[in-house]
């Protein structure tokens, strides 16, 4: 099997499942407990949230554990609204973000916040000025993702962060679950207030993320009923899981120092070779993009299709963000790119992981000459 979806979940590592079930089976007690087992569990939290800030490089106590990038952004972006509503109800993202952002701001709207959603260019870039001159007194939040999922553009996060930096009654916020294995983020440097990764993107397992909260910073909690990470996520921690991640977090980190290159050049190496093919448009930028996501169209035929059609022959693919790949939509991204409709109903991505390998892609390649020109044709025919 040659798996190509990294971007939508990744297979935990062996010595990532082997932390997950020894924390689960030696360390099962509630970490809110007074009693020996819950205080063993609570010392293999605190550890992991101290490597988890390590890695991050930021305090221990800025780190809140959630189970993923959907509740952290939620929290993040909802929470801060919420809370700040007597002081403005603007908020400000992109016209680009991941849906678990999107919709957040789309049920704010209906709660009658206001929201401008900024524009991109081609290449799925915003410019900071775009979002500094959207700025008014009544914004509190500025959201925008790091790395985009869908095509992977980074986002110029620091420029926009120092720029913001202006405005001290705002919270700026991203979204760095593709990122954090891939492009690591000085979230200080940044001027980042709340930054949002989740676990099962690095190779660790389901069910686990971070919230990073700047110091200061202060959120409305969307669960009530417990006192757990600062009363900002009530609810038992999920230790064997949390523990885990710090593991994967560490390890991707680990492997990145060693394979950022190589990565590049398998990424660089696909789309090469794909705006060889002239059925093709790559919509992946050549440069400013993270090393691990490849997105091209091919435009007159259906991604579904295709993603089937490489699954027979045991290659796994994906046509957009997981959370939405089953509607059969055209990518939200690529049409807010300006690259048009036909680009936008067609677009599949491949992402990868450390542990892809050139011959995979070589492979996959040779797949795509084989049966996109006999697609065409088919086309062609009913037509």
């Amino acid at each position: 099997m040659v798996y190509l979806d990294n971007s939508a979940t990744t297979k935990p590592w062996q010595e990532v499942l082997q932390a997950y079930q020894e924390a689960a089976s030696s360390y099962f007690g509630n970490p809110s407990s007074l009693h020996k087992p819950g205080v063993e569990a609570e010392t293999l939290l605190n550890k992991a949230r101290e490597s988890v800030a390590g890695l991050l490089k930021t305090k221990t106590e800025e780190i809140v554990f959630t189970s993923g990038g959907t509740e952290g952004n939620n929290l993040a972006i909802k929470g801060t609204a919420l809370e700040h509503r007597n002081r403005g109800r603007h908020l400000i993202t992109t016209t680009v973000e991941h849906p678990s952002v999107k919709e957040a701001f789309w049920q704010l709207e209906a709660f009658g916040f206001e929201v401008t959603y900024v524009s991109v260019d081609r290449e799925g870039r915003v410019r900071p000025e775009d979002i500094e001159k959207e700025v008014r007194d009544d914004t509190t939040l500025v959201s925008v993702i790091h790395v985009n999922n869908e095509i992977g553009t980074i986002q110029p996060i620091q420029e926009i962060g120092e720029r913001l930096e202006k405005f001290p009654k705002l919270y700026f916020h991203t979204d760095h679950v593709q990122g954090a294995a891939h492009v690591p983020l000085d979230l200080y440097a940044a001027k980042v207030d709340l930054c949002t990764i989740s676990g099962h993107k690095f190779h660790g397992v389901k069910g686990t993320g971070v919230l990073f909260m700047k110091e200061g910073t202060v959120l409305s909690p969307l669960f009530h009923g417990g006192t757990q990470e600062q009363t900002y996520r009530a609810g038992t921690e999920n230790v064997p899981g949390i523990t885990a991640m710090a593991k994967a977090l560490r390890i991707s980190r680990q492997r990145l120092a060693t394979e950022e290159q190589r990565l590049c050049q398998l990424k660089d190496y696909l789309i090469h070779r794909l705006q060889e093919m002239e059925e093709a448009e790559v919509n992946t930028p050549n440069e400013g993009a993270a090393p691990h996501i490849v997105n091209v169209s091919f435009p007159g035929l259906k991604p579904e299709v295709i993603i089937q059609e490489l699954t027979k022959r045991d290659f796994h693919l994906s046509t957009k963000s997981a959370c939405s790949s089953k509607l059969q939509e055209p990518s939200a991204v690529v049409e807010a790119a300006g690259l048009g409709l036909a680009r936008a109903e067609s677009a599949i991505r491949a992402s990868f992981s450390f542990d892809t390998t050139e011959q995979e892609i070589t492979e996959l390649l040779e797949i795509f000459h084989e049966i996109i020109p006999e697609m065409k044709k088919v086309m062609g025919a009913k037509r």
